[in-house]
């Protein structure tokens, strides 16, 4: 497997773990025991480790120095400071034939999950689908959803960008909602943050500073640097 796939992969017997860390001298991969990553081109470091399934948790540590979460974690269970979980991406069992709408077909309807519903899940806002199809709606926008700390937030200071906040629901529930969606004819738009993090649990500076710019600055700190 390439290193530079970033992030976790589930194998046959394991999984493969990989870490962008140009700025550290050493990584561990911590799971029920510590285990060192190896260093490979670029700050890339990477790890195959047998008997990983679905569900495992896991942190990195930095130069025997901080525990972080994955910067590509795909869900992060307990808020964006814990331990990362290991998420099959293909065990969904999507059954809805969706072939998409035309532009102008679109009647766009934007969402936040926190706020549409009492609940505030993704679950919770399948239940509403029925009555947006009847206002003639043909198509939702989620505002961001990316990990962010604590349990409400607009969107635009996440953290972790692979993982839907745990407060709204888990990556399955968020595929069951665009599912239901596409069951009754509406498509789903999800509205995306990537110019910069927000500034409470973004470790990336510590590990992998060249993600950052200091030529460029937005109300959350330094811009990413797509130089």
């Amino acid at each position: 497997m390439n290193e530079r796939q970033f992030g976790t992969r589930l194998s046959a017997d394991g999984a493969t773990f990989r870490l962008w860390a140009p700025a550290a001298k050493r990584v561990d991969l911590l799971l029920e025991n510590s285990c060192p990553m190896q260093r490979a081109d670029d700050g890339w470091f990477f790890a195959d480790v047998s008997g990983v399934k679905a569900g495992t948790r896991y942190k990195y540590r930095i130069d025997d120095e901080i525990d972080v979460p994955d910067p590509a974690s795909a869900f992060q269970p307990d808020d964006v400071s814990a331990p990362s979980e290991v998420i099959d991406p293909l065990s969904y069992d999507w059954t809805v034939d969706w072939a998409g709408r035309d532009w102008d077909d679109v009647v766009l309807y934007e969402i936040h999950i926190g706020a549409f519903t009492a609940e505030g899940t993704f679950r919770a806002v399948i239940d509403k689908l029925d009555h947006l199809a009847w206002l003639g709606v043909t198509a939702i926008e989620i505002m961001p959803v990316s990990d962010f700390p604590g349990r409400r937030n607009w969107g635009y200071d996440g953290v972790l960008l692979y993982a839907p906040d745990s407060s709204y629901g888990r990556p399955e529930n968020f595929k069951a909602l665009v599912e239901a969606a596409h069951a009754r004819s509406i498509a789903v738009l999800l509205d995306v943050v990537y110019s910069h993090f927000g500034p409470d649990g973004n470790y990336l500076p510590l590990n992998a500073p060249a993600f950052f710019t200091e030529l460029r600055h937005t109300p959350w700190g330094a811009a990413i640097n797509y130089d």
